[in-house]
């Protein structure tokens, strides 16, 4: 069991570890921790993402708030630390996702939202985004194991 008052730390590195694992699915060649990018200020990132080819970047943002789902106002700050620092989008994650507003303000500026349960570990995890689900699943010995399916929406007349 995690520590409740570190337990937005972990939620934050397992992020980092995970999204680093699958980076190509957002088009990134890595992630990597904390650190400042400049813009009219100094900005604290949870995260960067590196495009393939050092092309650039993204934010990520990680908040573990597992009573309500973030508002537009919090994607919103993401939002104007994409533009202040150049950025080329960004990833949220969080346990509950986007409220409707929050929705749309991510539209508009290339955030992704990531949802990722609370209490995740770097081998047991459930990571969900656009039709992509990816688990992690661990054993009582030091085994684990990995897996990722993608969602295929039926049409209107259920077929593929």
């Amino acid at each position: 069991m995690v520590d409740e008052g570190k337990a937005w730390q972990n939620y934050e590195e397992v992020a980092v570890y995970l999204l680093d694992r699958i980076a190509s699915e957002f088009g990134l060649e890595r992630v990597e921790g904390k650190q400042i990018v400049r813009g009219s200020t100094d900005w604290e990132l949870d995260a960067k993402g590196v495009k393939v080819g050092g092309e650039g970047f993204v934010i990520i943002e990680c908040r573990r708030y597992t009573k309500a789902k973030q508002n537009q106002e919090q994607v919103g700050g993401v939002a104007f630390r994409i533009i202040d620092a150049g950025a080329g989008g960004g990833i949220y994650v969080s346990p509950l996702g986007f409220q409707e507003g929050a929705r749309r303000v991510a539209a508009t500026y290339g955030i992704h939202e990531v949802l990722m349960d609370a209490d995740s570990t770097r081998t047991d995890y459930v990571l969900r985004f656009l039709n992509k689900v990816f688990v992690g699943a661990s054993d009582g010995a030091a085994a684990a194991e990995s897996i990722s399916v993608t969602v295929i929406p039926a049409d209107e007349t259920g077929s593929r």
